[in-house]
């Protein structure tokens, strides 16, 4: 958090600087109000930085266009009929809206939009107290209506009307409530976890896509954990993701077992320090696929869960129940189709590794696990490594050093025979030349022979591949 003094000097640069500057120039001389709103306030405050520049007036979208139009790149209406109309300046892009008035219909999942008159008014509707900051310009002056500062300041999250009538407005804002908790690491007030608990049924005229959309937000962030207990907490995760709360199984005297729950979470969190510290970039992008599949890895355990005479729980199968399970709850929720796939898939394959450290697998071994991870083989590594949350210290360290042997051979095996491209050492092609043969299903069936073989042996040489493609076709054909 930075000093009152130092976040104000940070805005009057930045109101200072082009676009601001100009666009609040052109806002005045057409006798209209212009305040930047919002996320850059509360960032300037935070001392983080300030990629949006959000911005909003009493002027309507025609008369935005014809402020903007002369001095913008380009501009584009595509959130004209909310008031939004977006504008770029150079490698600047702005959003500018209308002053808002909008509440949701009891039974329509999307707003219900009216203009405002007043940037207090517009204030009051939004969010939370610390995003309902907004700076006057060119005047610089800070208005705050709702207490957001001394709510910023107190690390402290709050509506800035009663959270019943907020989140009935809007009820995704219950998801932005948990998201604001672990992104900015505030606390959400106790009369807000009240409403949300009361409320749950609300959330269900919430399109799945906005519901996805925070959802991603809140994984992207840098300690995406807290947010995600406050859903289970508060029961949000029941309606968006009950697979996360499903986890909590029951532990008896009787049937000990790591508490799947807690695991996943650890997971979750050492995937994302794995993430950073394996990156090439020093800042590089939230991985959403990795993140979920680390959350997601055992959410076959419940439908799987077995208790054996003795005592001991098993959950066979559970990678292959929960591949399925992430499918379907990814669709649910509208992720595109490379997402649910290569999700699905890690959860598949989260097991594949463990046994290795107990008996090394061949060269073809090594071969199967990296053609099978394909393209997703580094997620892999690091969904395996973090799913070591062992508190035996000794027991970690044998699987850490056995998954670094695997990770050495794979390098040692890739600089030998190009082993993230495995294929035959014959393409369709060739294959239909020497075998006489046309397209068709025979050419796939002689194909995969040759890639076994591949996987099996290593590289053969063109010459050594034709030889046992055509004993294999003369074998076939007996």
């Amino acid at each position: 958090m930075q000093s009152v003094a130092q976040a104000v000097e940070r805005l009057r640069h930045l109101a200072a600087a082009e676009p601001l500057a100009t666009l609040a120039q052109r806002f005045e001389a057409a006798g209209h109000e212009l305040a930047l709103v919002g996320g850059p306030v509360r960032d300037a405050f935070l001392g983080r930085p300030v990629n949006d520049l959000d911005l909003t007036t009493d002027a309507h979208p025609d008369d935005i266009i014809r402020i903007v139009r002369p001095v913008a790149t380009a501009h584009w209406d595509i959130g004209r009929e909310f008031g939004t109309i977006g504008a770029q300046f150079g490698d600047e892009t702005v959003e500018i809206t209308t002053y808002r008035s909008d509440a949701y219909d009891p039974e329509s999942r999307k707003p219900v939009v009216a203009f405002g008159d007043t940037l207090e008014g517009d204030l009051t509707r939004r969010d939370f107290t610390m995003n309902a900051m907004a700076l006057r310009l060119p005047s610089l002056t800070l208005v705050d209506p709702t207490g957001g500062l001394d709510d910023l300041l107190a690390g402290r999250l709050r509506t800035p009307i009663e959270p019943e009538r907020s989140f009935s407005d809007d009820p995704l804002r219950m998801m932005r409530a948990v998201r604001f908790a672990a992104q900015l690491g505030a606390e959400v007030d106790e009369a807000a976890l009240t409403a949300i608990r009361g409320m749950l049924d609300r959330l269900s005229i919430v399109s799945a896509e906005r519901a996805r959309d925070e959802l991603v937000k809140l994984l992207s962030t840098d300690a995406p954990r807290r947010g995600l207990e406050l859903m289970v907490d508060t029961g949000l995760a029941a309606i968006v993701l009950p697979e996360l709360p499903a986890l909590r199984l029951e532990v008896d005297e009787h049937a000990h077992h790591k508490d799947v729950y807690e695991h996943s979470l650890t997971v979750l969190d050492q995937a994302i320090d794995l993430e950073r510290s394996r990156s090439t970039v020093p800042e590089p992008e939230a991985d959403v696929v990795l993140r979920l599949a680390a959350l997601l890895h055992d959410i076959g355990k419940p439908a799987t869960k077995k208790v054996e005479a003795g005592g001991a729980v098993t959950f066979h199968h559970h990678d292959l129940v929960g591949a399925k399970l992430a499918r379907k709850r990814l669709t649910a929720l509208r992720f595109d189709r490379d997402t649910i796939k290569q999700v699905s898939r890690l959860v598949e394959l989260h097991l594949r590794f463990f046994g290795y450290s107990d008996a090394k697998w061949t060269d073809s071994g090594v071969r199967r696990y990296v053609r099978d991870a394909d393209a997703l083989l580094e997620r892999l590594h690091i969904l395996t490594r973090a799913d070591v949350t062992t508190r035996n210290a000794r027991k970690a360290a044998r699987l850490h050093g056995a998954y670094q042997e695997l990770e050495d051979r794979i390098a040692q095996l890739s600089e030998q025979e190009e082993l993230a491209a495995i294929r035959p050492d014959l393409d369709g092609e060739r294959i239909m030349q020497l075998l006489g043969i046309r397209p068709g299903p025979l050419v796939g069936e002689a194909y995969r022979f040759l890639l076994e073989t591949r996987l099996d042996e290593g590289p053969l040489g063109d010459e050594e591949a034709e030889r046992r493609l055509r004993e294999w076709y003369a074998g076939r054909s007996v």
